[in-house]
C-alpha cells in the first residue's frame, strides 16, 4: 500500500481503508451507499488516528491506484451494481481486488483467485474467504 492511493469500495465500518492508511497509503478513500457506514468509517478512522477521505459518491470516479472491494456481492442487486462499478474502474485501467466470504451472487467467472483463508467467526468457528482479482 505504501505510496498508493486506495479506494475502499463498500467500506462498511472502514476497516479496509483504515488498514490501507496504516500500511502507508498516500490517500485512503472510503465509500459506501449507506450514510451510517460512512459515519462509522469516519469515527473508526479517528479512533485509529488515521486519515481516511470519505467519498459520498463516485461520479466522477476518483483517481486511485487500487480499488479494494470487500463483501460487495451480498445480494443480487448489490452484485449487479458492484459489477458495473468494478468494470468502470477496470475500464479506467485501475486494478481491483475483491474479498468475499463465498456469497451466493459472487460472479466467479469474472475473477481470478489470488488467495483463500479460513477466517475466524464469532463462537470459535471459521468461514472460508478469498481474495480475487477482478477481470475486465
Amino acid at each position: 500500500m505504501t505510496g498508493r492511493t486506495v479506494l475502499d469500495l463498500g467500506s462498511g465500518c472502514g476497516i479496509v481503508a483504515i488498514t490501507a492508511a496504516q500500511a502507508g497509503a498516500t490517500t485512503a478513500f472510503a465509500t459506501d451507499l449507506d450514510r451510517y457506514a460512512l459515519a462509522a468509517t469516519a469515527l473508526n478512522a479517528a479512533a485509529n488516528e488515521v486519515d481516511v477521505a470519505i467519498l459520498p459518491g463516485l461520479d466522477p470516479l476518483p483517481r486511485v491506484d487500487l480499488v479494494l472491494a470487500g463483501d460487495v456481492f451480498y445480494d443480487a442487486s448489490a452484485a449487479r451494481q458492484s459489477a458495473l462499478l468494478l468494470d468502470r474502474f477496470r475500464g479506467a485501467g485501475i486494478p481491483v481486488l475483491v474479498g468475499d466470504p463465498g456469497r451466493k451472487h459472487l460472479p466467479l467467472p469474472r475473477m481470478t483467485l489470488l488467495a483463500s483463508y479460513h477466517v475466524p467467526e464469532f463462537g470459535g468457528a471459521t468461514v472460508p474467504a478469498a481474495v480475487y482479482a477482478w477481470r475486465p
